[in-house]
């Protein structure tokens, strides 16, 4: 007897969720033989439900939200020796992982590619006790931008972040930072790290077209440049995927490493795919091939 466990953020992306349960339901009711509903209430619920869900060895996990919805399912899959296949209704503000895969972003259309999905492997990260499948976020926007809660989300969408991240944008502060690399370490003063593990980041989806979600790495990503204008000059490069190649950046890929400010008096915290995560320093690893996950059939993403 297959079951699969539909986990659904009733808050997330406009108050949506209610929306599409009953059409979810349907089509999964028609793919495997028992369908168990779980709402979340609040922060944490979603991962509890993903964990339970491997403990009871169901066929899959459906999850219905934002990223920061999909980052704690993952998180309750992630310790668990046995891992249901994954799939992913994007319903949040950015949604980025679902832009990596190749998901529809209509929540209607992400539903009814279930059927003929096929699976992928994806790589997840582990950041000291936490995962995350999107991206590491620290400096002067991410701080900016973890104050944005979910009442202006609702309201106002990816423009709450744009109105927020602006406010930041022209900030000329920067960190001394220290990063230990597998075996390379650099100190970087720099006003932004990102540490990625797709091609989307933010929703802007080619910014590096080459991190794929099965390729064993992890894509850091440090701004250099000081100034306004160094930004603005990154601006067209990120949008046309050329920000790793820019003089006004830092690119490595890696597999494992720590990311440390150098004075001891300065305390960064980071953003974890779209929420709050922990105060520097950060141990960071990749965890390559580590969930299955539900992708369109006629996928592109290799």
């Amino acid at each position: 007897m297959t079951k699969v466990v539909l986990i659904v953020n009733p808050s997330s992306g406009g108050e949506k969720g209610k929306e599409y349960t009953e059409l979810a339901l349907e089509v999964l009711e028609s793919m495997y033989d028992e369908v168990i509903l779980k709402e979340t209430a609040k922060g944490g619920d979603a991962e509890e439900f993903a964990e339970k869900a491997a403990k009871e060895r169901v066929e899959a996990v459906i999850v219905m939200g934002g990223d920061g919805t999909v980052n704690e399912c993952i998180s309750g899959l992630a310790e668990e020796a046995y891992r249901p296949k994954l799939g992913i209704i994007p319903l949040g503000t950015v949604n980025d992982l679902g832009r990596a895969l190749g998901v529809p972003l209509d929540p209607k259309a992400a539903i009814s590619m279930l059927p003929d999905a096929v699976t992928k492997k994806l790589d997840v990260g582990k950041v000291n006790d936490s995962y995350f499948v999107n991206v590491i976020a620290i400096g002067k926007i991410p701080e900016a931008v973890k104050d944005v809660g979910v009442d202006q989300k609702t309201k106002l969408g990816s423009l709450s972040y744009f109105i927020e991240g602006a406010k930041a944008f022209n900030d000329n502060q920067s960190y001394p930072f220290k990063l230990v690399l597998d075996d390379e370490v650099i100190e970087q003063e720099s006003s932004l790290v990102l540490i990625v593990l797709t091609n989307s980041v933010g929703g802007f989806e080619n910014m590096l077209p080459h991190a794929k979600i099965d390729d064993g790495y992890l894509h850091l990503v440090a701004l250099k440049g000081k100034t306004l204008m160094d930004k603005v000059k990154l601006i067209p490069k990120v949008i046309s995927g050329n920000a790793t190649e820019a003089d006004e950046t830092l690119y490595r890929k890696f597999k494992s490493g720590k990311i440390a400010v150098v004075e001891k008096d300065i305390q960064l915290v980071s953003n974890i795919d779209g929420d709050e995560g922990d105060k520097l320093p950060l141990t960071v690893q990749v965890l390559p091939s580590h969930i299955t996950i539900f992708v369109p059939g006629d996928s592109k993403n290799e």
